[in-house]
């Protein structure tokens, strides 16, 4: 490989000319939309003292190495530059379909409990000790330099342990390349993304490179856990259970009676759910606060990773699933002191629809009024398989607005209005439309009646929707509170805006 010739001051890595800065090395990637080579000019103005792409190299008058990949260079370069933080901690990876930030805090709970000192990087935000940063508004995983930049503050807060959220797209697109896991968790691996990996099984080959993974982790001076936790009762544990092979360790959850560990006597509330774990070598009796009965897979896997693969203690299990006491935008109530249940939940996959409306129907004696939308320039197949869930699940259905992008609102929802009336429903009786999100929230809580419960899924703790190319300020709590403020004739926040809006 060439050499610069000199010894230049890197002052930062990034693959987004905007960031660039003198001193900056500039990865130029190849998007879906973008092609980063496009603007190495720009970099070297702004002073880039290198390049790296993968085309032959430009005519650019700087600095330039040619790579096979990108993305997976950006992210060590990343490393390399903050010191290989990963190395100095025990990362343990969250992946999965649904399910993933909720057992991301599970985990991190229990690890505080167990008096670790721990952060976590989420789809909601980077936890560095006292330090709460928002990791954007429409984001899988951070990008790679963000990673590492949130891995070394935590090292130079002396953290131990770190709980990273790895989606699909973050192990496609390397953004966790380097990340050194130490243990991996799946919640599911469900119907998703597809308009991104083409098949269910190249989606599930994504998310198995996770557990693939823990075998090439370096050595650590805390040691190496090398533990991969499954969920046995999901389609994916034939495939990862062959993929994960020693010196890498497995531990199996679920209902099955060959899971390592069981959970059994599942009592659920409005107020929670109670229920009894049965593990290799210990019992324990689990409370949480949080709704929904499916949160009872998120917490045995939290409890693989840490009881089973760190050995924490039971006790300290118990009290940090007891601790966390909800988490923005996933199964959230909203109460003004209406007659009704209002909840606000992420649930943007037909597996997550499911779940949620299921968890309300355990939650009230009334009728179930779902409100959600399907995005645009993503898996098509959604639109119709989660119209048909509500159909199915929910009493009444109102079909809205989620991010439709630079794809036809309209036509979005005449596909959806399809899918429900293919399984019984009828449009103007239990089936609406009303393109304007905020419309659609006061519709539905116009249609409640005492004792109903009304779930707006599809945005949980995102804050902004995209319509064409540009994001518009949204949140399903602010836009449900507002709703909830008029529908009361009580003081609240105003309703946000769309385009869509009157």
């Amino acid at each position: 490989m060439q050499t610069l010739g000199y010894d230049p001051i890197v002052t930062g890595i990034t693959h987004d000319s905007r960031r660039v800065q003198p001193g900056s090395i500039f990865v130029a990637i190849p998007g879906e939309n973008v092609d980063g080579h496009q603007y190495i000019p720009d970099a070297i103005v702004k002073g880039a003292v290198a390049v790296l792409g993968t085309q032959l190299q430009p005519e650019s008058g700087a600095h330039y190495f040619r790579v096979q990949n990108a993305r997976k260079a950006l992210a060590t370069l990343a490393a390399a530059f903050y010191d290989f933080p990963a190395q100095k901690l025990t990362v343990i990876g969250v992946t999965g379909t649904d399910g993933k930030t909720t057992t991301a805090n599970f985990i991190f709970e229990i690890l505080k409990a167990a008096d670790i000192r721990a952060g976590m990087i989420s789809t909601v935000n980077a936890v560095i000790g006292e330090q709460v940063a928002d990791t954007g508004f429409h984001v899988t995983t951070p990008e790679a330099p963000d990673v590492q930049r949130y891995l070394a503050q935590m090292v130079d807060a002396g953290l131990t342990h770190v709980v990273l959220e790895a989606t699909s797209h973050g192990l496609a697109q390397e953004r966790v390349a380097a990340c050194d896991f130490d243990l991996g968790a799946v919640t599911n691996i469900m119907h998703e993304h597809l308009d991104y990996h083409g098949t269910y099984e190249a989606y599930r080959a994504t998310k198995g490179r996770l557990f693939a993974s823990l075998a090439a982790t370096h050595t650590k001076p805390r040691g190496n856990f090398r533990t991969a936790v499954l969920n046995r009762d999901d389609p994916s544990y034939d495939y990862l259970h062959a993929l994960v092979t020693p010196p890498t360790q497995q531990i199996s959850y679920g209902l099955h009676p060959e899971a390592d560990i069981r959970a059994h006597t599942i009592r659920s509330t409005s107020a929670g759910i109670a229920f009894e774990l049965a593990g290799p070598g210990f019992t324990l009796e689990l409370k949480t606060q949080l709704l929904g009965e499916y949160n009872v897979y998120n917490i045995m896997a939290a409890i693989g990773v840490t009881v089973a693969g760190l050995g924490i203690e039971p006790d300290a299990a118990r009290a940090g699933v007891a601790a966390l006491e909800g988490i923005q935008g996933r199964m959230q109530p909203i109460d003004m002191g209406q007659n009704f249940l209002a909840i606000v939940d992420f649930a943007h996959t037909p597996n997550a629809l499911r779940r949620a409306l299921e968890a309300g129907r355990a939650m009230t004696e009334g009728r179930i009024i779902a409100v959600f939308g399907s995005a645009g320039l993503r898996d098509r197949e959604k639109r119709r398989l989660m119209a048909e869930v509500s159909a199915e699940l929910a009493d009444l259905t109102v079909l809205t607005a989620e991010d439709p992008r630079t794809e036809s609102l309209d036509a979005i929802l005449e596909e959806m209005i399809a899918g429900a009336k293919s399984r019984g429903a009828v449009e103007g009786k239990n089936l609406w439309r009303v393109p304007d999100r905020g419309g659609a929230i006061r519709f539905a809580l116009d249609l409640a009646q005492p004792w109903d419960a009304v779930l707006v899924c599809g945005k949980g703790h995102e804050q902004s929707m995209c319509f064409g190319e540009i994001e518009y300020l949204w949140d399903d709590g602010i836009a449900l509170t507002a709703a909830l403020a008029d529908y009361l004739d009580v003081p609240g926040p105003e309703m946000p805006r769309l385009p869509t809006s009157a």
